[in-house]
């Protein structure tokens, strides 16, 4: 520990964004970051906890009061060696993970946590910027084959411990660039892709071999990999959009996000997209049903559209402005948020559902019906949701987006066949199942076959899918080679 007193001494100090009107003209990052000192004394301010909570927080494990401490000591040449253990791609937590480090850090007891992300986020920039970070290649190889399927956080980070334990690895990715949802997922103003690019330049000198507009069990059937690697990984998300059956849905201008949002992106990027496929919010009212990140990601885009205004609407409960620590911490609370594309200008409701969609006589949204519900427990227990009476009315409309999450990963093509050839399992919520818990979870009912990330475990955050890739690769390795050196 570096300052017993940090905490005590240092208020706590984040990055701040650059002002509404000069970012939503831009798709560039706005976050202005801290400078060396000022993270430094941010640093100090770990105050070294007989149990760090934090460490329950994060999902991968970072071992964050060690990298906070040489920080402090401006060590920062061996803070990124610190945090590389645990993470593969600390540019991306620290610019799109929400942080559950902070929410369990002791001093959130008191609203002041550690700005954990702030401070990993600016050791892995000044490490690339410091040309610290550099290839791992293997110093011996295996002869071992993995096949990964999947070139989102999880395939991404699978590959890489596999090709630095010496596997030759292949990724296969539909699309046709690699970085699955963080590539045409995520806006420009949350990710530049630079960083993505950045780290697949590091894994082509590893040896990682990357193949794009390969859908594999459409392009080519699952098992031809199966016969010509010696273990496959299954990595590729939980792409199933959530759907709402109502009236009208059918209607031209009601969209899901991730259609939205990829179309824009790759507008963004230079990839071309014709005006006929191109989904504009500019000179519209814009409806996005859902409150998550995806949600806001929506508001964002539509923003720098030039959208007329934009909605957002939730069917829960709106949450407390804020949490009952003695109740929650050090577990992530349920509280009101305000993300930075909400900032930027909607009108947000809670407790709302959609109804139906209704036509303005040419086949075309032009307002959606919602009414206003409630939840309440019933005699078990559980939440049930009911409409207030007298509560329906309209909300204009001339794109709705449909922001409700994914529910399993898509099914048809790949999963189908292994299910059919080889008796491929899924589990209970339509995604892939692993045999047992424990070390064996990434092994599927399909020997030789693997999985990991949303693919897995469902809809998550990007930690949880470097957490499952690095995890998963170990899994592969030891089912290859007898045992792994690999981090658990």
């Amino acid at each position: 520990m570096g300052k017993p007193t940090g905490f005590l001494e240092f208020a706590r100090r984040d990055r701040r964004y650059a002002p509404v009107s000069d970012r939503i003209v831009h798709y560039r990052e706005f976050v202005i970051p801290l400078n060396v000192d000022q993270v430094r004394e941010q640093g100090a301010r770990c105050m070294d906890c007989g149990i760090p909570f934090c460490h329950q927080g994060c999902p991968v494990n970072n071992i964050i009061p060690d990298w906070n401490d040489l920080v402090y000591k401006d060590d920062w040449k061996q803070a990124i060696e610190v945090l590389h253990s645990t993470n593969n791609f600390p540019e991306f937590t620290g610019r799109i993970c929400p942080a559950p480090c902070e929410a369990a850090c002791t001093l959130n007891i008191d609203d002041t946590p550690v700005t954990i992300k702030t401070i990993e986020c600016s050791i892995v920039d000044r490490a690339w910027e410091e040309g610290w970070i550099r290839p791992q290649v293997a110093q011996r190889r295996t002869g071992k084959r993995v096949a990964v399927v999947g070139s989102g956080p999880a395939g991404l980070a699978a590959a890489q411990q596999l090709a630095r334990a010496g596997h030759h690895v292949e990724v296969f990715e539909k699309a046709d660039r690699i970085g699955g949802l963080l590539r045409y997922g995520i806006p420009d103003f949350k990710l530049d892709k630079g960083h993505i690019d950045r780290r697949i330049a590091q894994m082509r000198t590893e040896g990682v071999q990357f193949h794009t507009q390969t859908h594999i069990g459409v392009d080519i059937p699952v098992s031809k990999l199966q016969a010509e690697f010696d273990a496959v990984v299954l990595a590729g998300g939980s792409e199933k959009p959530r759907d709402l059956p109502v009236p009208g849905r059918e209607l031209q201008g009601v969209h899901f996000a991730m259609d939205f949002l990829t179309r824009n992106s790759k507008r963004v990027q230079g990839v071309f997209v014709p005006d006929e496929d191109f989904i504009s919010a500019q000179d519209k009212h814009v409806l996005v049903i859902g409150g998550g990140d995806t949600g806001s990601d929506c508001i964002g885009t539509s923003n720098r559209h030039g959208a007329v205004h934009v909605t957002q609407v939730e069917i829960l409960d709106k949450p407390p402005e804020k949490e009952n620590k003695g109740l929650t911490w050090p577990n992530w609370p349920n509280r009101m948020r305000t993300s930075s594309s909400q900032e930027e200008g909607c009108t947000r409701e809670w407790n709302v559902a959609t109804k139906a969609f209704i036509d303005d006589g040419h086949g075309r949204v032009k307002a959606a019906r919602v009414a206003t519900v409630k939840w309440e427990k019933d005699a078990q227990g559980r939440f049930q949701m009911s409409e207030v009476p007298g509560t329906e009315r309209e909300i204009r409309c001339d794109l709705v987006l449909l922001a409700m999450g994914f529910v399993h990963p898509v099914q048809e093509g790949m999963l189908a066949q292994l299910q059919q050839e080889s008796g491929l399992e899924l589990d209970a919520r339509g995604n892939v199942k692993g045999v047992t818990e424990g070390a064996k979870a990434y092994h599927t009912s399909v020997d030789g076959v693997f999985a990991a990330g949303d693919m897995r475990r469902g809809q998550s955050l990007v930690v949880w899918a470097i957490r499952e890739g690095r995890q998963c690769a170990r899994a592969v390795d030891e089912w290859l080679m007898g045992s792994s050196d690999l981090p658990r």
